[in-house]
């Protein structure tokens, strides 16, 4: 159905002392904040859609209790059936999110726990025609992580607009779903198997749970549907179907118990005519009350001969009651327009909240001293400003500490500009990225979930990717450089181990080769390029955090070690300003640091330099006119840091007041 992650992590194995850890927390969710959790989409398909109304609870595996366990009461829901990419509602949350609600659903017997305890019970909000992959696709494109499959926590905004759509599709619901009161609550258990029915021979279904199942009569039972859990771990569609269960019940009680029910609700439904606000729940439950009465009506007349049940009186309460759910009905239209008219109203006045909030951080950023000299012509119309091409800083992916990000973005820090380019075709974080022949290299990274061996390029002069060929292993958290025409992807991790591998991309050849390895496995490491030879530091191994540093000569085809660094560094930076090696901040094994460190070849041993302001790991730093900047990055696993600092040699640190870039970590950047 769904999955939740931590967003910010930063080492790779289990076993590593003190730190997140990203194998545990690799799961497919946005990690919304609970304040900022909207709504969320549940799974199911065709041979489940009934049994899950009808036991009005959805359910994941454990592993997504992350963030079942932020759906509060009344939170909306939304329902997507695999079988037709159809999306249904609108659902709420009746309970919290909570573990094995039904400890034995969706099982064939009840002979075993279910594999989906972490569960949320439902209720219906308001029922509608249910909307297809084109109309709900654009509102929620940024939580697709490939072309069939997409995150289900949804943000506020994305919430609201698709309330407005379906609820511009409202019906008379047309399933028999218990709604919004606690006397049709369903007993979640499954019928158990032989070796369980001595201990569970008190069980037997009410007539209230079995009147309102979708059923069909077979020998004096009624049967209910084939049902089975809507997806497994990985978001995909379960095939096993559960045996058929067999409900006995005697149909005369089930009448009575229905008239029974239908006059007692009189007086609410007098209640609720007289009322302007409109309850959908209650009309949802009138609406059962119909379709259980004139199911009622048909069993009595077939059986007539046998049991007359209905006498004249209940007949003209009948009447009556038919009557006034018509009257009804008409004031749920009405109000259901309204209700459509005001959602989209609220959607429009979102938009434009957002539009102004990005307004006045413009205007903010226009009354620095570095602005001074730009109007908001200027910083609203990037296209038309000249800027020097050489001090462009692209910007790849990575994480706003919201979602994962697919975009592209070219960055002028002179002017604290920033341009939306064309984005990649799907979400990337932990990559790395490289220049070659005038194009942009990203390669490997994953989406928080899957890690990638794709590789795309990008070309500024069309503003197009291209694929390209893959990496030999898929991989993430590795370093990326170009030296001699060739791109090198070093080292990385898949989420169970680190890599010492090396592959080299050569374009004449057009694949990827396996070169020589390191010395050491290297996960979250960084390298780069300085007067024709490589450098490759830090990193995790697998067991702990590394201070050491290996130099690969292509002269003489092998990695060879060199001065260590102080300390030990991980998802730290490297950056090359005047013939010098600088090594920016990162994770020591315990916690973000702002040190940074200075590795000049012509002189050996690594030399402490000034710290940095604020400390960061997940950063990307580049060089722009003798300055080095250091953008963006982790204080924290929960903080995701929204500033850049610069440095220029003699200078020092300076933190800057360029707010254009905003918050982003996991991203990879590059000056072409």
């Amino acid at each position: 159905m769904g999955a939740g992650r931590k967003t910010q992590t930063f080492i790779l194995k289990e076993n590593a002392p003190s730190t997140p850890n990203l194998a545990n927390n690799s799961v497919c969710a946005r990690n919304l904040r609970k304040s900022h959790l909207g709504g969320v989409i549940f799974g199911c398909k065709n041979s489940t859609i009934k049994e899950c109304l009808f036991k009005q609870l959805f359910g994941l595996p454990a592993q997504h209790f992350l963030y079942v366990k932020n759906i509060d009461p009344g939170l909306p829901l939304l329902l997507f059936n695999y079988s037709d990419r159809k999306l249904h509602g609108i659902f709420e949350a009746a309970s919290p999110g909570q573990m094995n609600i039904n400890p034995y659903g969706w099982t064939t017997d009840g002979s075993e726990r279910t594999f989906y305890p972490a569960q949320v019970q439902i209720r219906v909000r308001l029922q509608c025609r249910p909307l297809t992959e084109d109309q709900f696709r654009p509102v929620i494109a940024d939580n697709y992580y490939n072309q069939t499959h997409f995150w289900f926590e949804l943000d506020h905004a994305q919430t609201s607009k698709l309330i407005s759509l379906l609820s511009s599709l409202a019906v008379a619901p047309s399933i028999s779903v218990p709604q919004n009161t606690e006397k049709w609550r369903t007993l979640f258990r499954a019928i158990p198997s032989p070796d369980k029915r001595e201990s569970d021979e008190g069980f037997k279904p009410s007539a209230s749970e079995v009147g309102f199942v979708s059923s069909k009569q077979s020998n004096g039972k009624l049967v209910s549907s084939d049902v089975t859990p809507s997806l497994d771990g990985d978001n995909e569609p379960l095939e096993a179907d559960l045996d058929k269960q067999v409900l006995e019940n005697d149909e005369k009680d089930l009448i009575f118990m229905k008239l029974k029910e239908l006059a007692l609700n009189r007086e609410r439904l007098d209640a609720s005519l007289t009322g302007y606000v409109e309850d959908t729940a209650v009309m949802n439950d009138v609406h059962l009350e119909e379709e259980g009465l004139v199911e009622a009506q048909m069993v009595s007349e077939e059986k007539n001969e046998e049991s007359p049940v209905l006498s004249s009186d209940l007949q003209s309460v009948i009447a009556q009651l038919i009557g006034e759910v018509k009257e009804l009905k008409a004031f749920k239209a009405e109000q259901i327009d309204k209700m459509g008219y005001f959602q989209q109203r609220l959607v429009e006045a979102e938009i434009e909240i957002q539009r102004l909030k990005d307004h006045c951080m413009m205007l903010e950023s226009s009354s620095s001293p570095s602005m001074a000299c730009v109007d908001e012509t200027v910083i609203e119309s990037f296209g038309e400003v000249q800027l020097d091409s050489n001090e462009l800083i692209f910007l790849v992916g990575g994480n706003d500490g919201r979602s994962w990000s697919s975009a592209l973005d070219a960055y002028s820090p002179s002017r604290d500009v920033i341009k939306s380019l064309r984005p990649m075709s799907s979400v990337r974080a932990y990559g790395s990225v490289a220049k070659l022949n005038g194009e942009l290299f990203v390669f490997g990274g994953g989406n928080g979930c899957l890690w990638y061996d794709t590789v795309e390029s990008y070309n500024p002069a069309n503003d197009q990717w291209t694929s390209r060929p893959s990496l030999n292993k898929k991989k993430g958290s590795l370093a990326g450089v170009a030296l001699n025409d060739k791109i090198f992807a070093i080292g990385g991790g898949n989420g169970t181990e680190s890599f010492s591998d090396v592959e080299m991309f050569d374009s004449d050849v057009g694949r990827w080769i396996s070169t020589q390895s390191m010395l050491q496995k290297r996960f979250a490491l960084a390298a780069v390029e300085l007067n024709g030879v490589l450098y490759a530091t830090g990193g995790y191994d697998g067991r702990d955090y590394l201070n050491t540093v290996e130099r690969f000569d292509p002269r003489e085809h092998s990695w060879t070690r060199i001065e260590s660094m102080n300390i030990k560094r991980g998802s730290h930076s490297l950056a090359v300003l005047n013939d010098k090696v600088y090594a920016l901040g990162g994770f020591d094994g315990s916690e973000m640091v702002p040190s940074v460190e200075i590795f000049d070849p012509r002189h050996g041993p690594w030399m402490t330099g000034d710290s940095m302001d604020q400390a960061r790991g997940y950063l990307a730093a580049v060089v722009v006119n003798d300055s080095i900047y250091a953008i963006g990055g982790l204080k924290s696993e929960d903080n995701v840091v929204n500033t850049i600092e610069r440095y220029e040699e003699g200078q020092g640190w300076q933190v800057t007041n360029l707010k254009a870039v905003g918050k982003r970590s996991f991203f990879s950047a590059i000056v072409l």
